[in-house]
């Protein structure tokens, strides 16, 4: 038995139906096609998976795709507006905040939502908002470095 989901991701909308398991992690993937979201633990433990639902950041690995239905969704492919990359991403890259890439979109993901609520936060409270994301390369101080740059660009005072 299928169900059927209307979805908006990136501000597109899916129409599809879905098996009641299907979580929402391999809908993005899978159905939408978007593969910077990440199957990483699938226990919400790594972050990988992070997007915005509804406005808020929600692991994408132990939410059902039924779940989201009549929801809006953003993946880090919606981040940038299609020709710049957002000052997030463009922080990552300038600032080495990434390795293999693997955490990056989920990292991305939180650290906007930490962003939209401290626009200027210390260096222990980026910390503390990545603490849902795992990163097995970089050390997670260019990561850090990352975000206050990502503030400073986007009107913080980091």
């Amino acid at each position: 038995m299928k169900v059927p989901v209307v979805i908006t991701i990136n501000g597109k909308s899916y129409s599809e139906e879905v098996e009641p398991r299907q979580l929402l992690v391999h809908f993005i993937r899978e159905n939408a096609g978007l593969t910077g979201t990440k199957v990483g633990c699938d226990t919400s433990q790594c972050g990988s998976c992070t997007v915005k639902l509804d406005g808020s950041i929600a692991k994408s690995c132990t939410t059902l795709t039924v779940q989201a239905d009549g929801s809006s969704i953003t993946t880090i492919e919606g981040l940038s507006d299609g020709v710049d990359l957002h000052p997030l991403q463009e922080a990552f890259w300038n600032k080495h905040g990434l390795q293999c890439g693997f955490c990056t979109p989920g990292m991305i993901i939180t650290a906007e939502e930490l962003l939209r609520n401290n626009p200027d936060p210390t260096r222990e409270e980026i910390r503390h908002g990545l603490e849902g994301n795992m990163c097995r390369c970089t050390g997670y101080q260019n990561i850090v470095l990352a975000v206050e740059e990502a503030a400073r660009v986007m009107g913080g005072k980091s």
